[in-house]
């Protein structure tokens, strides 16, 4: 128990998903091709591209996010917020997080759950698990054009969260993906397609 709020604490967990089978060599290497997703108080927040200016932060059943492969899953410490204060943090650094604003090598999915695990327990996530991108941001010159500039591409559409989807019940799709709403008013929470970093690999 935290003595200060009353509350319990709740693990942060990161959890990793392979983008390529090549991830079964690279790993052992230090490097590979990840999507990583933050789970907090039972479900998974992750960050993927899509064409509008829009949140492209997300939330899935734990360790089964769709379109990857899961690997394993990574202790990062605790949080003391609660449910509904973790709910309102996320849904403000979605507003931060546009599907439009994706790039592979500088704000991608692995960028969004750094930052998550930054503000909840003050550590970054371990840096074999962005390490290419890092690697990619120094040989950016290199890279095609294409992936310098653009977001990826691809997957299916979302349904957008609403105020009154507070939970997920457990007899919802565990393939359901949810938008998560920007704080902004001016910002509506569309059915977008999603896009995948491995669709462009």
């Amino acid at each position: 128990m935290d003595s200060q709020s009353g509350g319990s604490v709740t693990p942060v967990l990161l959890n990793v998903y392979d983008l390529t089978p090549a991830n079964d060599y690279l790993y052992w290497l230090g490097f590979g091709v990840f999507h990583s997703g933050i789970e907090v108080h039972g479900m998974e927040y992750g960050f993927e591209a899509h064409d509008f200016p829009s949140s492209g932060v997300f939330e899935v059943e734990s360790k089964t996010c769709p379109g990857f492969v899961y690997r394993k899953s990574v202790w990062l410490g605790t949080t003391d917020m609660s449910q509904e204060e973790f709910r309102l943090f996320i849904e403000k650094l979605a507003g931060k997080y546009h599907g439009n604003s994706y790039h592979l090598i500088s704000k991608n999915c692995n960028h969004f759950t750094d930052d998550v695990c930054k503000s909840l327990t003050g550590k970054p996530i371990p840096g074999w698990v962005n390490r290419l991108a890092r690697v990619g941001s120094f040989l950016d010159c290199l890279l095609p054009e294409s992936v310098q500039v653009s977001p990826v591409g691809r997957v299916p559409t979302l349904r957008p969260m609403t105020d009154d989807m507070d939970s997920v019940s457990s007899s919802d799709n565990d393939e359901d993906r949810h938008l998560l709403p920007a704080p902004s008013t001016d910002l509506h929470s569309v059915d977008v397609p999603m896009k995948l970093a491995k669709d462009l690999l």
